[in-house]
């Protein structure tokens, strides 16, 4: 298990980032939150293996969508503490 802290960059705020980001950890099956930064920058925290991990980063940089435009998703890894049951959206 590894734990990722990542920040998005780009147009993530006020496009419905956050619940698309839910639906990419619960499609690769990932547990962890996502929150708004006051910067305009969105935190994405999650756990799983390291491909689960891979995958959803794949998935939510949003490539397809016509919305939302991520510029860049900022990683630091780490070890995994299991706080997390599930996958959050912080309001």
């Amino acid at each position: 298990m590894e734990r990722i802290t990542a920040v998005a960059k780009g147009r993530v705020q006020g496009v419905g980032y956050r619940c698309f980001v839910a639906e990419c950890a619960h499609a690769a099956g990932v547990h962890g939150s996502v929150q708004n930064l006051p910067d305009g920058t969105v935190e994405i925290i999650a756990e799983s293996s390291p491909a689960a991990l891979d995958d959803f980063l794949h998935l939510a940089h949003a490539g397809n969508d016509p919305v939302i435009r991520v510029e860049e998703i900022a990683v630091k890894k780490g070890p995994a503490t299991g706080e997390f049951r599930g996958f959050f959206v912080a309001w």
